[in-house]
């Protein structure tokens, strides 16, 4: 699908409210948290102290409209998959509450207002990349993966990942192993939390074409490459404490997190099960969660540690 303007529409007669609430939703807000929530340890880890609540706010700001910018950009390229799949439909591109013209402006607006907000509070390298992952999320996933290869998340996860560079880069003006760490992490988190959504949606992925990695290596070919993920991805969630970047307190509570994530991969394995996939999917959430949170929980408490 091209970037075509389509032809002119307008949205039903609704209120303001509900209006908002439609264009609030094609910004995807649980993603937004979870975007919003990963980037926020990468506010300290680098120089080891918190900055002035102001600057923060404004940072994450920018970072959560270049999240926002992806997903109605998506949701506009994609509106024909959203028809067809049962869990998207309801969305306002698919059930025609929101006019496709409407929303491709929105997310080019979303786009320009996060990369000037950016480079306003956090400099060229906070903007580049802010900048890079919204053109990488729309034209290199989008456009060009998500149609043709079961890889589509793998690749197409760095998008979603690059939250910790953006919070470094608009506080240093530098990228360090500090927030690429924190990328690596959710890097290699993306594939066993999205895989576990596509087996148990297998039937709404086929039915919409999209070449998800189930319907082309089976569900149990799909079930060990996440456990292969997980394995890479629990050392490195302990890189933060090789590094001194983080405490060994923090790096009990992601070893032990890392060994109930993985135990659920191995169930998921046996159970050869949809609902333990949906297990899975939840536990994913969970997971990153509690590692991101005890990253917070450390930083907060190293100034008493010293």
């Amino acid at each position: 699908m091209s970037l075509v303007l389509p032809t002119v529409q307008t949205e039903p007669r609704l209120s303001f409210a509900d209006l908002a609430r439609l264009y609030w939703e094609m910004t995807r807000p649980r993603v937004l948290a979870l975007v919003l929530f990963t980037g926020l340890p990468a506010l300290a880890m680098a120089e080891g102290v918190w900055p002035s609540p102001g600057k923060a706010a404004l940072v994450l700001l920018g970072t959560a409209m270049a999240g926002a910018a992806c997903s109605v950009l998506n949701a506009y390229l994609e509106r024909d998959i959203d028809a067809r799949m049962a869990r998207t439909q309801r969305r306002p591109l698919p059930a025609a509450s929101v006019a496709p013209g409407h929303a491709l402006f929105y997310g080019v607006g979303l786009s320009v207002a996060s990369t000037a907000l950016l480079l306003a509070v956090g400099g060229k390298v906070a903007a580049a990349v802010g900048l890079i992952s919204i053109l990488f999320y729309v034209f290199v996933y989008t456009l060009l993966l998500k149609r043709r290869t079961p890889q589509n998340i793998v690749i197409g996860g760095a998008a979603g990942a690059t939250a910790p560079l953006i919070a470094e880069a608009a506080l240093t003006g530098q990228l360090t192993a500090a927030s690429w760490i924190l990328f690596l992490i959710i890097f290699l988190w993306t594939p066993p939390h999205f895989w576990a959504i596509a087996l148990y949606r297998k039937d709404d992925y086929a039915a919409a074409g999209v070449p998800m990695m189930p319907s082309v290596v089976g569900d149990q070919g799909t079930r060990w490459r996440m456990l292969a993920y997980t394995l890479l991805l629990v050392p490195v969630t302990l890189a933060p404490c090789w590094t001194g970047h983080l405490s060994l307190g923090y790096g009990a509570v992601a070893l032990a997190s890392g060994l109930w994530f993985t135990w659920h991969n191995v169930r998921v394995l046996q159970a050869q099960d949809y609902e333990q996939d949906r297990v899975m999917f939840k536990a994913s959430v969970a997971y990153l969660f509690i590692l991101f949170g005890a990253m917070l929980i450390d930083l907060a408490l190293a100034p008493f540690a010293r």
